[in-house]
């Protein structure tokens, strides 16, 4: 293995109905498919790090004291994601998201926290993280939280935060974030305009490195004072895109600790998530190394 991932986010289960379109207020529709499945931002990303392969990975998180959590706990060990300092919390149940997925792939997610709200970083957290190469988080559990996983890193070691779900950010966390991943939605309500090239240069102003992922569009690198960098997207069809995002900040956070410049390690993150829209589920989706190597020219 080279370098280390800590991936500090959430589990939860996923209930994912597909369907012919996303209701609307009000309306009722009928799904074509059901199905439940291992989810969360943050264990999805650990498990697409993992499954990249090159970089050992941990997730610090919580899960609930029942069948879900000790469910969500057996999927990550499977795929090689250590859970030493994932917690399990009495009295509480596990993450569930509820996910409607149209017939072109896309998707609308509400997520019940349950334990991951509970979570909270101890010493053999600040402990695990200060091995890490790179820590890599999202907003599906708190921010102060996130911030103060963000602190208990070495010096020197990039953190990524995939601002997802979209909310502004408290200044104690931006200021930690070296790399930020957003999607157009994403860009526009962390800056706080509607305006996404304008979103994009405020963001620019504030953080080191931005990434911003367009779908079908690919990828763009945007830093201070340096031409954009452009990472085109497969033609694939799509099925499912719920993972495609963590599919992408998990294989670019494995690419930085084995030691890729930023550059490099996009378009083999974009290309994994190409992968993972063309099949349905979170973690289910999410391709291994092999598979992805297979696209590469």
């Amino acid at each position: 293995m080279t370098g280390r991932v800590v991936v500090v986010g959430s589990l939860n289960v996923d209930l994912a109905l597909t369907c012919d379109t996303i209701p609307a207020p009000g309306e009722t529709v009928l799904a074509t498919a059901a199905r439940r499945s291992a989810g969360g931002k943050g264990a999805n990303q650990a498990v697409a790090a993992a499954r990249a392969g090159g970089a050992s990975t941990s997730i610090v998180g919580a899960v609930g004291d029942d069948p879900d959590g000790h469910y969500l706990l057996d999927q990550l060990g499977r795929a090689g994601v250590g859970t030493e300092r994932v917690a399990v919390v009495a009295g509480q149940s596990s993450g569930l998201a509820l996910i409607t997925v149209d017939r072109a792939g896309e998707n609308a997610i509400v997520v019940a926290p349950g334990a991951n709200a509970a979570l909270a970083i101890d010493a053999p957290d600040r402990e695990l993280l200060h091995t890490a190469d790179v820590v890599l988080a999202q907003l599906e559990t708190p921010q102060q939280l996130v911030a103060e996983a963000a602190r208990s890193r070495r010096s020197g070691v990039p953190f990524i935060l995939n601002a997802a779900p979209a909310a502004p950010l408290t200044d104690e966390l931006a200021r930690e974030v070296d790399v930020l991943v957003v999607n157009e939605h994403e860009a526009r309500s962390v800056a706080g305009t509607n305006d996404l090239d304008e979103a994009i240069q405020l963001l620019v102003a504030r953080f080191p490195v931005l990434l911003v992922t367009l779908g079908a569009g690919g990828s763009e690198l945007h830093r201070a004072d340096l031409p954009v960098i452009r990472a085109r997207a497969l033609t694939v069809p799509v099925v499912d895109t719920t993972a495609a995002g963590d599919t992408y900040c998990g294989v670019l956070a494995a690419g930085l600790a084995a030691g890729r410049p930023v550059e490099r390690a996009m378009p083999i993150a974009g290309a994994a998530a190409s992968l993972t829209v063309q099949r349905s589920g979170a973690q289910d989706s999410i391709p291994t190394r092999a598979e992805v190597e297979a696209l590469q020219p």
